[in-house]
């Protein structure tokens, strides 16, 4: 598992990295807090405070390099 910490601070970023990690069959999870949300859903996403930044749990054992550089314009 690699964690990393990503920026989700408009509408259209939250919608561009669904459908951006979606492609990929690996889980991942948002983790604010204590609130553990399942990064693949749009309303879980919604219900977490955006305004700053939010760790994602990429659970992927191999090819953890394709996922990062496609979500590069997230990372902080």
């Amino acid at each position: 598992m690699k964690t990393v910490k990503i920026s989700l601070n408009s509408i259209d970023k939250v919608k561009s990295f669904v459908n951006e990690i979606t492609k990929f069959d690996y889980d991942f999870d948002l983790v604010s807090g204590r609130y553990v949300i399942d990064a693949k859903s749009i309303m879980g996403i919604f219900s977490l405070d955006l305004s700053k930044p939010i760790d994602l749990n990429i659970h992927a054992e191999d090819n953890v390099d394709a996922v990062l550089k496609t979500l590069e314009p997230y990372i902080v």
